[in-house]
This record gives C-alpha cells, sequence and structure tokens, in this order.
C-alpha cells in the first residue's frame, strides 16, 4: 500500500493569538512574549502572534504593541497577525507584520452573527486591508472559517467553500486556510473542503485548520496530508477552546500533530520535547494541564 505523503509539513502555530483570545482572566504581555520565544526555539518557523481588534471586544489582545515590540524576532521566522479591518491594519503597521491574516466565513449564517455583515460585505471591507498590505510587501492570508459545518445552519456545503476561496482570491490573499471551526468535520469532508479551495488556491497556498471538538483534528490533518496539502495550523498544549460548542476543545494541539508527522517520516524541523515544554510553561501560568494527549503522555513518563 503506497500513500505518499508529503517530505516536510510547515505547522503554523495560533496559540499565542487564537488559543489566548477567549482566556476569561488576563495574561501578561511577559507570559505571551516567554511563549513566543519558547515555540521559536523549539523550532517554529510560523506563529500568529496577536490581533489588533477593538479592546473592548477582546480585551486579551489589547497588549498587542507590547507584545509585538517585546519579541526577540529571529530569521526565518514569520509572524503573522489577525486584522479584522483597516483600522486594525493601520495600527499593525508600527510593530512590522510579516503577514496579516483576514478572515471569511463559508457559512451565512455565522457571517451574519460574528460580523454582522454578508460573506459577500465581509470580502469587501478586508479589500482594501489587503491592497494596503500587498502594496506595502506584507504577505496576506486568509482564514477560512466554518468550511465543512456551521453552529447555526449545519452542514456546509464544498461549493459555499468555492465561492468563499474565489472571493479571497479576488481581493488579492495570497493563501488561505481551510478551517474547521467547530470540529465537526471528518476526513471525506475535509477532503471536499480542500478540494473546493483547490479550484482557486494551488495546494502549496492551502493550509489545514483542524480543531478537536469530535475528536477528529488528527484524522482529518491525515486526510489533507493525503491530498498533498503541507502547511497546518495547529495551538500549542491545545489552546484555545470553541466558544459555540458547550465544553467542547477546540484546536489540535500542535504536540499531537507533530507526534503524528515525526511518526510518518514527515520532517516538520520540530523539537518535540522542547514544543512540550512551551506548552508545559504557558499552561501552568494558567494554572491547568496542557490539552494535548502526546504532551500529557511525555509529562507522566518526566515525572515517572
Amino acid at each position: 500500500m503506497s500513500i505518499t505523503y508529503p517530505r516536510q509539513v510547515r505547522l503554523i502555530d495560533v496559540g499565542p493569538r487564537d488559543g489566548l483570545q477567549n482566556e476569561k482572566s488576563p495574561v501578561p504581555a511577559e507570559v505571551k512574549i516567554g511563549l513566543v520565544h519558547r515555540l521559536q526555539q523549539a523550532g517554529l518557523k510560523e506563529i500568529e502572534v496577536t490581533s489588533y481588534v477593538s479592546p473592548k471586544w477582546v480585551p486579551q489582545m489589547a497588549d498587542n504593541h507590547e507584545v509585538m515590540s517585546g519579541i526577540e524576532r529571529q530569521p526565518g521566522v514569520r509572524y503573522s497577525v489577525l486584522t479584522p479591518n483597516l483600522k486594525g491594519y493601520e495600527a499593525s503597521l508600527a510593530d512590522r507584520p510579516d503577514e496579516v491574516v483576514v478572515f471569511g466565513s463559508a457559512s451565512e449564517a455565522f457571517s451574519q452573527k460574528n460580523i454582522n455583515c454578508s460573506i459577500a460585505e465581509s470580502i469587501e471591507r478586508f479589500a482594501p486591508v489587503v491592497e494596503a498590505a500587498r502594496a506595502q510587501g506584507i504577505a496576506v492570508r486568509g482564514a477560512m472559517s466554518c468550511t465543512v459545518g456551521c453552529p447555526y445552519e449545519g452542514e456546509v456545503a464544498p461549493e459555499r467553500v468555492a465561492y468563499l476561496a474565489g472571493l479571497l482570491k479576488g481581493i488579492g490573499v495570497q493563501r488561505v486556510d481551510v478551517a474547521d471551526t467547530i470540529g465537526v468535520g471528518t476526513p471525506l469532508k475535509v477532503q471536499r473542503a480542500v478540494e473546493a479551495t483547490l479550484q482557486h488556491f494551488a495546494i502549496d497556498d492551502v493550509s489545514g485548520h483542524f480543531h478537536d471538538t469530535y475528536g477528529q483534528a488528527l484524522s482529518n490533518t491525515l486526510a489533507a496530508l493525503q491530498m498533498g496539502v503541507w502547511n497546518f495550523q495547529s495551538s500549542v498544549a491545545g489552546l484555545g477552546g470553541c466558544p459555540y460548542a458547550k465544553g467542547a476543545t477546540g484546536n489540535v494541539a500542535t504536540e499531537d500533530v507533530v507526534y503524528l508527522l515525526h511518526g510518518l517520516g514527515i520532517d516538520t524541523g520540530i523539537d518535540l520535547d522542547r514544543l512540550i515544554d512551551a506548552g508545559a510553561y504557558v499552561s501552568d501560568f494558567l494554572g491547568r494541564k496542557p490539552n494535548s494527549r502526546v504532551a500529557t503522555a511525555v509529562l507522566n513518563k518526566r515525572a515517572g
């Protein structure tokens, strides 16, 4: 049986931003900076650091300038930030991000509930951000949420994913994330969503972002790898719950994805032990155990 997997995989750790943004109690800037430093020491080459949103909506990210200016940047590491509008983009410029992230939903209901406008309108709002970033030589990524399921509409058809991918391509977005925001996807559904995205973006410009709500994130990662996807997003220690499913886990843990990839003989450039240390560092601060099966197993073994 021969399945060809990509020889290498690039992981984007979204822990500092997507992972921490919904934490109820404030995480000090120095802890966020410490986390970014530990992630890059573990070998991560792409880190989603913070977002430039109104502190009224996301108080946890109000320290964006402090965090970005406090990082000792390493050559070859890409630091990305979420910029939901032109004002946010302009605020980010002082901090010289390597990439800005805009977002859209494949579900019309989710778009309305989340940002109070249609999918088409949301993309129109991002057009000036993309144009400004590209003109200034800053890379642009588009996060596509709810590509397989939505908390309000249920299943999301692949045609809706293709529609969103086409809109993002049309405004100049360079690469996209196929995100299973509520973690309901299964391998075949994820493959259909990726296939739909490939109508507009090359395989090198597509990444998988799978949530583990139903325990399917690693299966979905494998399914995407089988199609040649070699960029993935994950969150150290499984940081970041899913706000739309009570008690549900959110992002897949970077440690678990790395263990899977290394087991397939795929090069990630990541030192798993150091990655586990990074997850333990932030989890200790938050006063809970890492939400990663691999981290739990390794930390128990170390303690034993």
